[in-house]
């Protein structure tokens, strides 16, 4: 006996659901969480590149489960302008933020008139038509929260949900409890501040790395004071160590780690000493970047030159979403797929701006490397004014040890004083060179400028070249390098 049509409809619509189901709920998935992880003023310096002297069990784990850069820059080597970057996408004198600006760590709707009306906050901010890493993960639905500083302006183009002071396991554990009641996928920038001046509490932190143990690099005077100095910057980068540590450990107790994007970030920039932070010198820019993505690549070294420009449009394009309108980065996405002949940027440029909020017309900076090859150029070095970080010179607040020890070893370690009175030329009489080249496979350190050097004309006149490009590519409103190298041709 045939069955009636309505149950054959009946029986036809249950069997195209079931063989629909599994499709509809796949494609309902939940997009990734990510955790973002930036450590400030944190060179490149890790256990797992064989550092003397320092043990960072936890960030190495994430460079041997992932994808290690092993050529990896900051665009601007300061904290807010770095920030600032990584969440645009976009060199700084194009995305506005050229300079440290105030840190009001809360939501827009909490700042005071005072703060809304801080001169820093009102010149010194992303530009308002550009979109940041945050805006687009809100409309995407992501529920957000930043640790210990938010550091960027103004604070209507950050909408995180949650900002948390510390920045430790416990602070990561809550904000996923609460990020789980949402039943939204979660992104979390872990910003960890234990690397950052001053580096050791003495009361409560004991100096976990020996001094005696440590390698300075050529550009430090190698006596007691500066090893000191050295040996509790990194035993800062151990206290940061421990703190990425206890973030994965809470994601991995929530039950959350196996979709879970992680990005490890080691530093914001490199440490405040000469050469480091607010320069253009390899210890200014060079950091460390892990990225571990659920079902991509993993335990790979690339050497591919990147740029933190290159995080945001990276996220985006793994999680899915819209690219943005304008950048200035690169999705690192093939080279996490582990694709044949992946590649990212052939030259990595940064700058330094004495533009925007600053009362003065200081000297320019910009530079350009290929991995090998370093050219920093400069323009108005004659104003013998330059930006100095209050933490790469102060003792009081900060405790530097190792300017002062600079200045008073001169006569032992003059090649280390001239490239500190160069950082600090209106305090020290330095002057300062409109152009730097080094060869960083044979000269790491940058000690030996070549830019006067007939045999490395080749190689000056390529990068100076894309220098020149890039100025005008990007529209740089404040340098203009003249067509071909006037100043070396005298």
């Amino acid at each position: 006996m045939s069955s009636h049509p309505w149950q054959r409809f009946a029986t036809g619509a249950a069997l195209l659901f079931a063989a629909l189901a599994p499709r509809v709920l796949h494609a309902a998935a939940p997009r990734p969480n990510v955790l973002f992880i930036v450590t400030e003023d944190q060179g490149a310096h890790l256990s797992f590149l064989g550092t003397p002297g320092l043990r960072t069990p936890h960030m190495d784990v994430l460079a041997r489960s992932g994808v290690y850069f092993t050529n990896t820059f900051v665009a601007y080597p300061v904290c807010s302008p770095s920030k600032a970057a990584i969440y645009t996408g976009l060199h700084n004198h194009t995305n506005g933020l050229l300079n440290n600006t105030p840190n009001f760590h809360k939501p827009a709707a909490q700042l005071t008139p005072a703060e809304r009306s801080n001169p820093l906050y009102v010149r010194n901010r992303v530009r308002e038509h550009l979109p940041t890493l945050v805006e687009r993960l809100h409309a995407a639905g992501y529920y957000q929260g930043v640790t210990s500083k938010l550091h960027v302006a103004p604070n209507e183009k950050f909408p995180y949900d949650e900002f948390s002071k510390p920045a430790d396991g416990t602070a990561v554990a809550s904000f996923l409890a609460r990020a789980k009641q949402t039943g939204k996928p979660w992104f979390l920038f872990y910003n960890i501040g234990a690397s950052h001046r001053p580096f050791l509490k003495r009361d409560v932190q004991k100096l976990r790395v020996d001094p005696a143990a440590v390698k300075l690099p050529a550009f430090l005077p190698d006596t007691p004071t500066v090893r000191l100095d050295w040996a509790e910057y990194l035993t800062a980068v151990e206290a940061a160590d421990d703190l990425v540590g206890e973030g994965i450990a809470a994601v991995r107790a929530a039950e959350q780690e196996a979709n879970t994007i992680i990005i490890c970030l080691g530093g914001d920039h490199g440490p405040a000493f000469q050469h480091g932070k607010m320069t253009l010198h390899d210890l200014g820019l060079r950091v460390s970047l892990s990225i571990r993505v659920p079902g991509m690549t993993g335990g790979v070294r690339s050497d591919a030159l990147v740029s933190e420009l290159d995080l945001t449009p990276t996220l985006l394009d793994v999680l899915g979403l819209d690219p943005l309108p304008n950048t200035h980065g690169l999705s690192l996405k093939p080279i996490l797929e582990g694709k044949p002949g992946a590649r990212a940027h052939a030259f990595i440029f940064a700058e330094i701006s004495d533009r925007g909020p600053l009362p003065n017309e200081g000297m320019q900076e910009r530079s350009v490397c290929d991995g090998r090859w370093h050219l920093i150029y400069r323009e108005k070095t004659e104003s013998d004014w330059r930006q100095v970080q209050a933490d790469s010179k102060e003792w009081n607040v900060w405790r530097n040890r190792t300017y002062d020890e600079t200045v008073k070893q001169k006569e032992r370690f003059p090649a280390p004083y001239r490239i500190l009175a160069e950082m600090d030329p209106q305090s020290l009489g330095g002057r300062v060179p409109p152009l730097e080249f080094y060869d960083l496979k044979l000269d790491p350190d940058e000690m030996r400028n070549l830019a006067a050097e007939p045999t490395s004309r080749v190689e000056l006149t390529r990068l100076y070249t894309a220098l020149r490009q890039w100025v005008k590519d990007t529209a740089d409103p404040a340098v203009a390098p003249p067509a071909g190298l006037p100043y070396l041709e005298r």
